[in-house]
């Protein structure tokens, strides 16, 4: 976990965030935000919101209450306590991609494996700027699709002692997930105290939030578990074209979906979520790693300390088809932004490649040394007289050099960043050593780092309960 305590780099006016709040009051008074859901229309109702069909037209003042009841920073609980997290402030948190149905393994593009997915766990593991597990760093294709989150969740379990990510797909695998956790910190009062699992809930934009992930929403609310309410906009197909459009429209489906988390369980810990970037209007293909999704993340870091939430968004987001320079300063500039805006839980922070529909074992290294640079970056250093060096130059002299003063010579082991995948070779050194590229190098640390792998110690109490419970619940599944 990473504090960002550089200042925040806010570009919204004051003109500018009424006239945002003025929008998105009007959009769920006047259009409404649609819940394809009995459960959430009957709460709303209850609570005197206005519905018609599935559509409902709130009062934004109600809404306001309802997002003033959820905490500003909560504690996310590891197996490891020494790896528990805080979700707000200054914090930020980061989880690996989350998703992709494919898998690149330097030249080989194929279908995601089980294989793959515990793979790219233990490098999540290793890597400590990761500090979440993402649920589905890669879909294991050749798991059975009715026990899969079983056996995914099994896996960042018992691979990882870090906190991890919830599957979404189903009310009944949420309940699952939720079991799973109760077994493995000791009861449900345990995780409800301090939860364990944060889960990504995304709105079907634009302004309709379906029934799988509000069946979702309600389980892990009610068991106190933070749900991160995400919009899902590409300017140009799920919402307009224009920045302060789509801001409108992010805020008024997150703030619906944070609404409701309050109505299961008042309290509760959400996070607004953020996932806004544009299509290409020559092809239509999403984009990402723009100028625009720069400016959004910006924004939306604004506006979620405007209401006092915890925000995620950005990442290391491109569009790129393989790991290349398209790749690299595409995530660059996401990645500078997500720092810039203060976000507090990064998914995709490593390996997210063409757009997010594949898990690159290369990309996943190279992003962790973009992460580690943003790190150092981020972190403010000191300006005071031992800073200055002037007996450094007292030393070196006019004309001289300061390689061997006794200023450099205490401090030259750790002044400076120090890369662990760059190459700072002349030509006929990196020529000698095989003329390997950034890909290569990364591609080859990921799997040595995969052999030395070595799985956290789990109690082993603890670990047969989950053994038997897996066993026993899957052959439900499968009979």
């Amino acid at each position: 976990m990473f504090q960002n305590k550089s200042p925040r780099y806010e570009i919204l006016s004051q003109d500018a965030m009424a006239v945002l709040d003025k929008g998105w009051r009007r959009i769920v008074s006047e259009m409404g935000i649609e819940f394809m859901h009995e459960r959430a229309l009957d709460m709303f109702r209850a609570a005197g919101q206005k519905v018609e069909g599935n559509n409902v037209k709130f009062d934004p003042e109600w809404i306001l209450e309802q997002v003033a009841k959820a905490p500003s920073e909560f504690t996310l609980q590891a197996r490891n306590p020494a790896k528990n997290v805080i979700i707000g402030g200054d914090n930020m948190v980061f989880a690996g991609v989350y998703g992709p149905p494919f898998v690149r393994d330097l030249g080989e593009r194929r279908d995601g494996t089980m294989a793959d997915f515990q793979n790219l766990t233990k490098l999540g593991y290793m890597f400590d700027d990761l500090d979440v597990s993402s649920s589905v760093v890669v879909e294991p294709n050749d798991a059975h699709l009715d026990t899969r989150h079983i056996d995914m969740i099994y896996n960042l379990m018992t691979l990882s002692d870090k906190p991890f990510m919830g599957n979404v797909v189903t009310g009944m695998n949420a309940r699952d997930v939720i079991k799973m956790t109760e077994i493995v910190f000791g009861s449900r009062e345990s995780i409800e105290k301090t939860p364990a699992i944060i889960s990504l809930i995304n709105c079907n934009s634009p302004l309709r939030w379906d029934d799988r992930m509000l069946e979702s929403l309600f389980e892990y609310s009610e068991a106190g578990q933070p749900c991160v309410l995400t919009p899902f906009l590409l300017m140009g197909a799920m919402s307009p074209v224009t920045i302060p459009a789509s801001l409108v429209q992010q805020i008024a489906e997150a703030l619906s979906g944070i609404a409701l988390a309050q109505l299961v369980r008042p309290g509760c810990p959400v996070v607004f979520g953020s996932f806004l970037s544009n299509i290409d209007m020559q092809s239509g293909s999403p984009m990402f790693g723009t100028p625009e999704s720069a400016m959004g993340l910006l924004c939306t870091g604004q506006i979620a300390r405007h209401f006092n939430l915890p925000f995620r968004g950005g990442g290391g987001l491109n569009a790129a088809q393989t790991v290349d320079a398209q790749a690299g300063y595409q995530t660059l500039m996401t990645m500078h932004a997500t720092f810039l805006a203060g976000t507090n839980f990064v998914m995709h922070a490593a390996g997210w490649l063409e757009g997010g529909l594949v898990a690159s074992y290369e990309k996943f290294v190279m992003d962790v040394e973009i992460l580690q640079a943003m790190k150092a970056e981020f972190t403010p250093f000191e300006i005071d007289e031992a800073s200055l060096a002037y007996e450094a130059h007292e030393e070196s002299g006019h004309g001289g050099h300061f390689l061997g003063t006794m200023h450099t010579m205490e401090r030259f082991r750790d002044c400076f960043y120090r890369p662990f995948l760059s190459s700072a070779d002349n030509f006929d050194r990196w020529s000698r050593n095989g003329s390997k590229t950034t890909d290569v190098r990364a591609n080859e640390l990921a799997h040595k780092m995969i052999d030395e792998y070595e799985a956290p110690a789990m109690d082993s109490a603890i670990k047969e309960e989950l053994d038997e419970w897996v066993d026993k619940r899957k052959k439900e599944l499968l009979a």
